[in-house]
């Protein structure tokens, strides 16, 4: 073990990882505190293009198993009604250098997030960083540095990194924990022995949040997201997301596996007043908040803060990642949390899948939203760009009750 590390970083994630892979090529002594990772997410496990793209280098001699994404479904169970939107096709994922599509930005590439955050930790210390296989029980961040208190002893450190997830005790000591309005409920089912070549996606009304379906290699990552203050138990969720598989069969014959997970969905006002650093120490990933609020994806954001972090540690200067981090990705964000309200009120309607259908533009659209390559600050004028979308952006822009988008759709 390593007992006195320049930099201590909490949680071996992707954010994690990254930090510590950036700091041990630049030589610095990092030490790695988990006793978990690398382990299946409970979550989509969709990997975009540009997240892929930004850490090829570090895993580009591997071969990992993804699953082959021909297409994405929108449904309406309710009405049985269904649209397809292509996606790019990603037969394997090689990051050698040979498959250029592989690291391709328009793609989105579904893998077990077990093996991909794995190579990621594979990199971190092959680079040079120390796992600590160690539950950590308590930190604290002084004038001398931080201490990080383990079932295996106390390690002090210069610097201190909190990359332990929406349930951060880096964050619970050092600022404040999120509250239920700024955590989203993730619940449902990994379905074994079944896979497919599509993502399936339904939009809800009530509560907002989404329905989906991920193939995975060897499974199906099925489940439903909703903000954790609106009303429903992780229990009467995952019922839902079992009713839907039953209805949809879309996972006959396979063994289901529950799970729920809390990810950070922060509102616009939250992320205006994000706390992400103080002196001698920062936050990253899913302990920063910073997951897009309307699709939930986070590891293009927690690749991209751990390596912000790891300058801001090199650098000693935490206040610069804060400042980076609220000027770069946070505006980004919170054009996400602004429109996230009106998206899943279209759920209530079925403009979203007449347009999808209709309009090849719309598709491109959501296309580049699936795969995290449409910015939101320009979502607006691309769909207004196009003709058939226009009603439904009316509904978002204004925030209609149901009802009332109902009525304007058929007048």
């Amino acid at each position: 073990m390593m007992h006195c590390p320049d930099i201590a970083i909490v949680g071996a994630g992707p954010a994690g990882a990254w930090a510590a892979y950036s700091l041990a090529r630049r030589g610095a002594r990092v030490a790695i505190f988990d006793a978990s990772h690398p382990r299946e997410k409970p979550c989509g496990g969709g990997i975009t293009g540009r997240a892929l793209a930004f850490c090829a280098g570090a895993i580009g001699h591997l071969d990992l198993p993804a699953s082959s994404i021909h297409q994405a479904r929108f449904v309406d169970t309710a009405g049985d009604r269904s649209a397809i939107v292509p996606l790019d096709r990603i037969d394997a994922l090689s990051l050698d250098g040979r498959h250029r599509r592989a690291v391709d930005a328009s793609a989105l590439v579904v893998s077990s997030r077990a093996a991909f955050d794995a190579a990621l930790l594979a990199a971190a210390c092959r680079a040079g960083a120390t796992l600590v296989p160690a539950r950590v029980f308590n930190v604290e961040v002084g004038p001398r540095g931080a201490s990080i208190e383990t079932s295996t002893g106390v390690t002090r450190a210069g610097f201190l990194i909190g990359a332990d997830g929406a349930n951060s005790l880096v964050r619970r000591r050092l600022a404040r924990p999120f509250g239920r309005d700024d955590l989203s409920i993730a619940t449902g089912y990994f379905a074994h022995g079944v896979s497919s070549h599509e993502i399936v996606i339904e939009l809800a009304a009530n509560p907002p949040g989404y329905i989906w379906s991920f193939p995975r290699p060897d499974h199906l990552a099925i489940g439903i997201c909703a903000q954790a203050d609106a009303g429903s138990t992780a229990a009467a969720l995952r019922a839902k997301a079992a009713a839907w598989i039953r209805h949809t069969r879309i996972a006959e014959g396979a063994r289901l596996e529950p799970y729920s997970w809390p990810i950070p969905s922060l509102g616009a006002g939250s992320l205006r007043r994000l706390e992400l650093s103080g002196r001698g120490w920062c936050l990253v990933g899913d302990a920063a908040g910073l997951v897009d609020p309307i699709t939930r994806e986070g590891i293009y954001f927690a690749l991209v803060s751990g390596e912000w972090a790891a300058d801001a540690a090199i650098h000693g200067d935490a206040a610069h990642y804060a400042e980076r981090v609220r000027g770069e990705l946070v505006p980004e964000l919170a054009h996400a949390a602004r429109l996230k309200a009106g998206f899943f009120r279209l759920a209530s309607t079925d403009l979203l899948i007449r347009a999808l259908r209709r309009s090849g533009a719309v598709r491109n659209v959501m296309a580049n939203l699936i795969a995290g390559r449409q910015a939101y600050a320009g979502l607006r004028w691309q769909l207004l760009k196009t003709l058939e979308w226009r009603l439904a952006w009316e509904a978002l822009r204004i925030g209609r009750n149901p009802d009332q988008v109902g009525r304007r759709a058929s007048a």
